[in-house]
């Protein structure tokens, strides 16, 4: 398990690179540089000073007494990636990316983005480095998250809406990769999760794995011991794997990743790959995809931007069927639960993704007495103000009554 992925980019039969012929080679330069870079001290040590004294490494991890309290049972820690610089976990990866841009010698950079987070990374880190960038985002998307728009268009970045199809993530990787086929020579593609074709996924996974190796040695260091469970959001899976990465090989830590349940289990409804999806290609990858009954690649639905694809990363979908890792889904009314308990009880307002993570704690948490749950929250809610507003309101009276 620990020598995954192989030259090829597999993780057992998932992940490779399922691309045009006209991305074959500048994949392979990727790879390249990247394994370069990987194992150059002066490459690790730039980015390891720009992680801690730009970006803020490391997040804290903190003990929620009074979340615990009231939940009964378990011992809840939430590792604070949502104090990062730009407010979420997505700045450690396209930080290390744009690095790797400039050193490749590429100056133009294109993203894309569905919460817009990785967006903001992205332009933060060509703002930074002196880099051009361009990042695509679906006109569904950009109406959710306004906000992020327009603190990408703040930082210099051009925002291109896709306005096709579902008008949401997949677009707008879709879109991305068409401008990557048509300006290659000179463009790098900063793709925002452990997806897409090799080396992407082992590449994003090295960025964020400083997550769960800080997070390793803060709870030694608060508990003299391990987790019994650590607990992440999946949408494509970045901040997950960030976690995980670390304790693989400790059996005795149960990783439970969570993705988006949505409104129902109606096709179209969610975005559950792992309850409603089969092993498939999208954008590179081969992993468990959300299909029609045609086998088209079918739509999707999250309140969260961010969780709302139909592929997952590869390496969770080994994690999966080695039974290492165990993927849940939450629903939509769950996630605005559990962001309301956090806010309310710890004063921390959660990103909707983590929330979905939150949510598992909080149900699992009355049945683990005695037991420590770590929860990553890979960003903050700012963003989801005007969501939260609009769905709140159809809660219930109780909670209507108190906040508006």
């Amino acid at each position: 398990m620990l020598t995954v992925p192989d030259a090829g980019g597999h993780y057992g039969p998932y992940g490779g690179r399922y691309v045009p012929e006209v991305l074959m080679a500048p994949l392979e330069e990727l790879e390249q540089a990247y394994l370069q870079a990987k194992n150059d001290a002066a490459f690790q040590a730039e980015l390891a000073d720009l992680l801690k004294n730009y970006v803020g490494r490391p997040t804290p991890l903190y003990f929620a007494k009074r979340l615990s309290e009231k939940f009964g049972g378990a011992r809840i820690y939430l590792k604070r990636e949502d104090l990062l610089h730009t407010g979420a976990h997505k700045i450690n990866n396209a930080l290390g990316q744009a690095l790797l841009a400039k050193r490749m010698g590429k100056q133009r950079i294109i993203a894309e983005t569905g919460a817009g987070q990785h967006g903001v990374a992205t332009a933060t880190a060509c703002a930074l480095l002196g880099l051009q960038c361009r990042v695509y985002m679906g006109e569904e998307d950009m109406r959710r998250q306004e906000p992020n728009v327009f603190r990408m268009r703040l930082l210099g970045a051009e925002v291109y809406s896709v306005t096709n199809g579902s008008r949401t993530l997949k677009d707008a990787i879709s879109e991305a990769m068409r401008d990557w086929v048509t300006n290659v020579d000179e463009t790098y593609y900063l793709l925002g999760s452990a997806l897409g074709a090799h080396p992407y996924p082992s590449m994003v996974s090295d960025f964020h794995r400083c997550i769960g190796d800080e997070a390793r040695r803060q709870i030694l260091e608060a508990e003299g011991r391990l987790p019994d469970l650590a607990i992440a959001c999946v949408g494509g899976g970045s901040n997950a794997i960030g976690l995980f990465r670390a304790f693989l090989a400790d059996s005795e830590v149960a990783l439970v990743g969570v993705e988006a349940g949505g409104r129902g289990k109606k096709t179209g409804d969610h975005a559950a790959r792992f309850s409603g999806g089969a092993p498939g290609v999208l954008h590179g990858a081969y992993s468990y995809l959300l299909q029609d009954e045609d086998g088209q690649v079918a739509l999707t639905h999250s309140i969260s931007a961010g969780l709302d694809y139909a592929l997952i990363g590869p390496e969770h979908a080994y994690l999966h069927d080695l039974g290492r890792a165990t993927y849940v889904d939450c629903d939509d009314a769950s996630a605005l639960a559990a962001a309301v308990e956090l806010s309310r009880t710890e004063g921390i307002i959660p990103a909707l993704e983590s929330s979905h993570a939150v949510a598992e704690a909080l149900d699992r948490a009355p049945q683990s007495k005695g037991k420590i749950i770590v929860v990553n929250l890979s960003g903050r809610g700012d963003k989801d103000i005007n969501i939260y507003r609009e769905n709140l309101k159809e809660m219930d009276a109780d909670t209507h009554s108190r906040m508006f």
